[in-house]
């Protein structure tokens, strides 16, 4: 999250709806992937997230896992679909999504924890007033983790 964005104030403030929109709560995000297990056991293992099982979406010809990093948390859902759906496209890393972020209670140990896994940083960005840094998944996504 960029120092700019403070996530805890925002959620103090309340978020203030324009009138006459709908009432909606953000609940998961959806992201395409090009190898399921390769993806979830980078979200579980590396990023320690919880995996809350999978489904078969037929109608899609795909499989969906699902992965949360706290109980009742926001939750991840992986997609990945078979050869043949017309959903499996080309993959292009960062076309409509830019990153995903997690925060984490100590950044360099994090950081070191995920080179150990094959995940150097892409990128460390340091500002007088905070630092964050970038790992890629296996898809090439990036993941931002910042304290």
């Amino acid at each position: 999250m960029h120092p700019t964005f403070d996530g805890a104030s925002l959620m103090r403030r309340g978020v203030v709806r324009p009138p006459g929109t709908m009432k909606t709560k953000f609940k998961y995000a959806g992201i395409r992937v090009k190898d399921l297990d390769a993806s979830v056991a980078f979200y579980t293992k590396v990023l320690g997230m919880k995996d809350l099982g999978r489904s078969t979406i037929d109608a899609t010809k795909g499989v969906a896992a699902n992965l949360a990093s706290e109980d009742d948390g926001f939750v991840l859902e992986l997609n990945y679909y078979e050869k043949g759906s017309r959903f499996a496209t080309d993959y292009v890393v960062g076309e409509g999504l830019d990153h995903l972020a997690f925060q984490v209670e100590n950044l360099d140990k994090a950081l070191a924890e995920a080179k150990k896994a094959g995940h150097p940083v892409v990128l460390d960005v340091k500002t007088a007033a905070s630092r964050w840094a970038y790992i890629e998944d296996p898809n090439g996504i990036w993941i931002e983790l910042f304290t």
